[in-house]
């Protein structure tokens, strides 16, 4: 192992020691308290996986208050087994009244699926980024965010738009995208079918900016108003 890794490694675990023990002086009931009950999170985190985005830091929360599931680029994907059993235990079993999707400025995810873009054709799955084989794990997590990216592109009008500007606008776009997805969801749908009002749960749409550390409420925020509307029939008979 490289001195430069043994020191990182070195650094984090001294870290947690100064951490734990600026813990304990400020509350010393906290760990003992938080090892002698069950969790219960408020919120549910759908985050990216980039490091430069760490939940609970950047929310100035404690441990204990987020549930947590991330991913590459903060995607909301109906056959990804990981998340849907993250949001399935922490919606049912442990009760969370808000769900966020949290995207973020400078997206890798965002920004390879862009360039690839260009590329797809439709019927087709896409290869993001062609260093990998087509069936490699992160091309086929990839594929529908750059799919989606394709759609996206057109309908914003900014196919001749440059690098730069585009990708600002597909981050934002694609966290409602996820936002979409979540809320169709049978999960999210049967807790606003049956949760009391005191109980209702909310989806969040956020969006995280790296160069300030600042979030942004992108005031896309979902609720119980948002279940299909039942259709009604007529019971007027038809006269021929």
């Amino acid at each position: 192992m490289s001195n430069c890794r043994h020191r990182s490694i070195s650094q984090m675990l001294s870290g947690n020691v100064q951490w734990a023990d600026n813990v304990q002086q400020t509350n010393p009931n906290f760990f003992p308290e938080s090892a002698g009950r069950a969790q219960s999170p408020h919120t549910l985190w759908i985050g990216c996986g980039d490091s430069r985005v760490p939940e609970t830091v950047i929310t100035g929360t404690r441990p204990g208050d987020i549930f947590v599931n991330r991913n590459v680029g903060n995607q909301v994907q109906f056959n990804d087994e990981n998340l849907m059993a993250t949001l399935t235990f922490a919606v049912d079993q442990l009760g969370v009244r808000n769900v966020i999707v949290c995207g973020h400025t400078g997206c890798g995810a965002i920004t390879a699926s862009f360039r690839a873009s260009k590329t797809v054709i439709p019927g087709r799955t896409p290869i993001t980024l062609d260093v990998y084989s087509a069936d490699s794990p992160l091309n086929r997590f990839l594929a529908p965010l750059t799919t989606s990216i394709a759609n996206l592109v057109p309908n914003l009008q900014i196919s001749s738009v440059v690098e730069a500007e585009a990708i600002p606008v597909l981050i934002r776009e694609n966290v409602k995208v996820q936002v979409d997805n979540l809320c169709e969801t049978e999960v999210i749908q049967n807790a606003w079918r049956t949760r009391p009002v005191r109980e209702e749960l909310t989806v969040y749409g956020w969006l995280y900016d790296i160069g300030t550390g600042r979030i942004q409420d992108m005031e896309i925020s979902r609720g119980p108003e948002s279940l299909p509307k039942p259709r009604v029939f007529s019971t007027e008979k038809i006269m021929l």
